[in-house]
């Protein structure tokens, strides 16, 4: 590893942390390990460590959804990569807001539909690796934790590899929903700890319309809050987290309605 000289005119960066690890392995740990040894004075922010293994499309809701409530320049080290040790890239990515480190695999496609990137760039430069000699089944530990630690540090990032086009960072693009005068056609997009199955429809598409959710010829009605209802019923509403969810007071919704990501939903308007 490179050793990085620190001056007073070092800004040093918060580096927020997403994996698929879990907490009973010593995975996470041993990552904060390897960035403390570059750089102890970097601020970690553990955003979650519980993504369903291997499952891209609830990290890319998590990161989209927390973006914005974090530090400008934030360095985002995100680490759910099924294809670790493959010829999937390795990327770092200047957004308008902050940075981010981790698998070339759609992780960051949520936060890059919506904030514009600046440059990216392929973690060649193995100087900021943590050997280079890198395990093949965990390149969280060798290249991307060293790598945000000396981004959190002040290293430029076109020192980290090869300047790479943004347009070549591959997507994994949340379906769209279909809109009528009758109704949408949407999805689960994620499901969270509750079991409240978040839909990929917004507010604005349902504003100052009475509507209600069809799922398997169920209806159910929309309220603003989960006491709308009472204890045990379904409800549909709009979540802190600024999107179209279906939820149980009390309850767990994933559980009775046994959905998915990416399972169909129907709103309908009266």
């Amino acid at each position: 590893m490179t050793l990085i000289p620190m001056t007073k005119q070092s800004k040093i960066k918060a580096i927020a942390l997403l994996t698929d690890f879990g907490l009973k392995d010593g995975y996470v740990g041993i990552m904060k390990g390897v960035i403390a040894a570059i750089n102890p004075n970097i601020p970690m922010i553990d955003l979650t460590h519980h993504i369903p293994p291997q499952q891209i499309w609830p990290a890319r809701f998590c990161l989209m959804n927390a973006y914005l409530y974090f530090p400008k320049d934030t360095v985002f080290l995100a680490v759910v990569d099924p294809g670790v040790g493959s010829q999937r890239r390795s990327v770092a990515i200047e957004c308008s807001q902050g940075y981010l480190v981790g698998p070339d695999n759609g992780l960051f496609s949520g936060i890059l539909a919506q904030y514009q990137a600046k440059k990216a760039v392929s973690l060649t430069n193995t100087d900021y690796w943590r050997v280079k000699d890198v395990s093949l089944t965990f390149h969280g530990r060798d290249i991307f934790a060293p790598v945000a630690a000396y981004l959190a540090s002040g290293v430029p990032l076109e020192a980290l590899g090869e300047v790479i086009s943004i347009d070549s960072l591959i997507d994994f693009p949340l379906q769209f929903p279909q809109i009528t005068d009758e109704k949408i056609q949407g999805s689960i997009q994620y499901i969270d700890h509750f079991g409240n199955l978040i839909t990929n429809i917004l507010p604005h598409h349902v504003k100052n319309k009475n509507w209600s959710i069809v799922i398997n010829n169920q209806k159910i009605q929309s309220g603003l809050t989960y006491s709308d209802v009472p204890l045990g019923e379904m409800i549909t509403l709009i979540g802190s987290h600024g999107w179209i969810e279906i939820a149980i007071n009390g309850g767990n919704a994933q559980e009775k309605m046994q959905l998915q990501w990416g399972d169909k939903i129907t709103i309908l308007f009266k």
